[in-house]
């Protein structure tokens, strides 16, 4: 467990979370117990992304953080505002999501144009993240950031050509993409599983340019159906704090046993969304 240290700005979106620093030196999207959209958004960000994460897919370390009172009492900003009222960020444990880098320095998008989407190396995983959001029926769009992929050491050295300028050393790092916010799977706070065809689906199709058939999802309907075991998802269970769901243990194992028995019904809920007028899937044949 982790404890939050400082808070450092108010982040987007309905959950208001917040960017804070942590005990391990790094910074974290911290969701809390009180958020407006529902306390089990914690339990799904927590289970959502460790699955993710167990598909292989491109998804931020996330941790449960303790947000001290005192903290709380002396950061005014940490505060949930309500249509009515603005109340104080409840203490505790909280789902924390770490940020990919400095934020002093590392640029985050939320969108890149066509000609940027290019740039993206790791483009072809965004069909992977579909098969997980058929899986966990995530209500809400695909939530992606993307930034560039910094080199580890200069491009040139002793007798190697000279630098390149500033614009073209820009242009040569190619983007990353990680997949974020999985507080929506299961349907947010209500935890069912209420299908829809163009449920879970990023906003452009241009990311799924890739998807040739069925065999382009394989590598990760795959690993749904083999390696996300019941022992699996009773260890991911084990690690939830159960003020995030009230306590109601039989609430959870229920969410897990119908996930469970959902896995062979992926590639139906993929030819759902491909059969759609949208047409997602530009080069399937």
């Amino acid at each position: 467990m982790l404890f939050a240290t400082e808070q450092i700005r108010r982040m987007r979106g309905g959950a208001q979370s917040h960017l804070m620093r942590c005990s391990d030196g790094h910074y974290y999207v911290v969701k809390f117990q009180n958020n407006p959209q529902h306390r089990r958004i914690l339990v799904n960000e927590l289970l959502g992304t460790r699955l993710a994460r167990r598909l292989g897919l491109p998804t931020t370390p996330v941790a449960i953080v303790h947000v001290s009172e005192e903290l709380i009492r002396l950061t005014p900003e940490l505060s949930m505002e309500m249509p009515r009222s603005r109340v104080p960020c409840q203490a505790g444990l909280q789902f924390g999501s770490r940020y990919p880098g400095d934020p002093r320095r590392l640029a985050l998008h939320d969108f890149l144009p066509d000609e940027q989407l290019r740039q993206v190396e790791n483009v072809h995983e965004f069909a992977g993240m579909l098969v997980f959001d058929k899986w966990t029926c995530n209500t809400n769009g695909r939530q992606t950031i993307f930034f560039r992929d910094t080199p580890a050491e200069p491009r040139w050295g002793a007798g190697a050509s000279p630098p390149l300028s500033p614009d073209a050393e820009d242009a040569a790092q190619n983007y990353q993409t990680m997949m974020i916010d999985q507080g929506f799977c299961f349907n947010a706070g209500e935890w069912n599983y209420p299908d829809a065809p163009l449920r879970g689906l990023y906003a452009r199709n241009r990311v799924y340019e890739g998807v040739t058939g069925m065999e382009s999802f394989a590598p990760w309907t795959e690993r749904v159906e083999k390696s996300v075991t019941e022992r699996v998802l009773a260890e991911v269970i084990r690690e939830i704090p159960p003020e995030w769901y009230d306590d109601d243990y039989d609430a959870v194992l229920r969410l897990a046993e119908q996930l469970y028995r959902r896995r062979m019904r992926v590639p139906e809920l993929l030819l759902a969304a491909k059969n759609t007028t949208r047409q997602p899937f530009p080069n399937w044949r």
